[in-house]
């Protein structure tokens, strides 16, 4: 989740809590006679709040449907912002007076998974960048072979793959996540002539 989006998620969170507690306020002083007496004892859909609904009743079912869309939209954007990923689409490294380099994102990204997937307890391996062009995160999706241990894969991570990233992005410090998946090693195959 990139920062924009978790100030997003902060904000908007904070938003709906302050107007639930709002309401909650309410809700309990109206409960407990804060606005008069007579309030506590009387219901909160009286005589007067049903007659309202029934002068307005053509176009203010229309209105609670338009605000249940508008909500549902809202939800449904905000959902989709929680999934997407930033990703990148070059990286640039700045030279000085010398002039700018710019690395495909993609082809940074196949050779990651392709240094990864050098290791021997490595089946498969994809990797892609994210974040913004100034601060790089490589995300990986390894394949590991049972069989081998955990060390192995780890080892030639923390040794191999990633320094060989740093050096390309000639960055000290790349942040990266790696999802490994457990599977057994496919059986060889003979040939029969």
């Amino acid at each position: 989740m990139s920062d924009r989006t978790g100030r997003g998620n902060r904000w908007g969170l904070a938003v709906v809590g302050l107007v639930l507690a709002v309401l909650g306020g309410l809700t309990l002083a109206r409960g407990l006679g804060g606005f008069s007496a007579r309030a506590a004892g009387t219901p909160v859909v009286d005589a007067g709040v049903r007659s309202w609904f029934a002068a307005n009743s053509p176009w203010i079912w229309w209105a609670v449907a338009a605000v249940a869309l508008v909500v549902a939209l809202l939800g449904l954007r905000w959902l989709f912002a929680q999934g997407r990923g930033e990703a990148l689409g070059s990286y640039r490294i700045e030279r000085g007076a010398a002039g700018v380099t710019d690395l495909s994102a993609s082809g940074m990204a196949e050779a990651v998974a392709a240094d990864v997937a050098r290791s021997p307890a490595v089946l498969s391996a994809d990797a892609g960048l994210a974040g913004r062009s100034g601060r790089p995160e490589v995300r990986l999706r390894v394949v590991a072979d049972e069989r081998w241990p955990m060390s192995e894969l780890s080892e030639h991570l923390s040794r191999v793959a990633l320094p060989h990233m740093r050096d390309a992005l000639e960055a000290d410090r790349v942040p990266a996540v790696a999802r490994v998946s457990l599977e057994p090693s496919p059986a060889p195959q003979r040939v029969v002539r």
